[in-house]
């Protein structure tokens, strides 16, 4: 399977979960090449980007924000750490829904150079050998599942996991 259709892929998942992005010319590379984060909707320059699995990442930052912050997302993201774990288990669990190798995602040149063991580490978890994969707890705190990597939702609902659920 080429970039392309990796791409194409990706932006037909973020259409159906209801992440919202552009394609549209970037005036430079920024953080991500080709990758840009503004009030909550990924820009997209197919001639920049590096590699398709990143728009999964960004994505997962966007659908593990509380519904309230999700609009002032840009590409400074100011969350917790326990968000960008969620996030990267977030885009891990898209690439097993996608079918595409994880490692399109977790690619030698990201996470710093760490991808390949993230990769491990939540395929481990998919497995039952690990119970405990960087950012799973907090998709399940935040409602999102409850037998990683098979998502109950794909975008973040809850404002205040704190809170208890409503009653029947």
């Amino acid at each position: 399977m080429n970039q392309d259709s990796i791409t194409d892929q990706i932006l037909a998942f973020l259409s159906e979960k209801d992440i919202p992005y552009c394609l549209t010319p970037l005036p430079d590379s920024g953080f991500l090449p080709g990758i840009k984060l503004d009030r909550g909707t990924l820009h997209i320059d197919q001639e920049q980007l590096a590699y398709p699995g990143d728009i999964l990442h960004e994505a997962g930052h966007v659908a593990v924000t509380s519904p309230s912050e999700r609009i002032n997302l840009s590409d400074k993201i100011t969350g917790s750490a326990a968000e960008e774990m969620a996030a990267m288990a977030w885009s891990y669990a898209a690439a097993i829904s996608l079918q595409i190798d994880p490692h399109i995602v977790f690619h030698a040149d990201g996470y710093k150079g760490g991808g390949a063991h993230l990769a491990a580490q939540y395929s481990e978890e998919e497995t039952g050998t690990n119970s405990c994969a960087p950012g799973v707890p907090m998709l399940q705190w935040f409602r999102m599942t409850e037998s990683f990597p098979k998502m109950s939702q794909w975008l973040r609902t809850v404002e205040d996991p704190t809170q208890a659920l409503p009653t029947a």
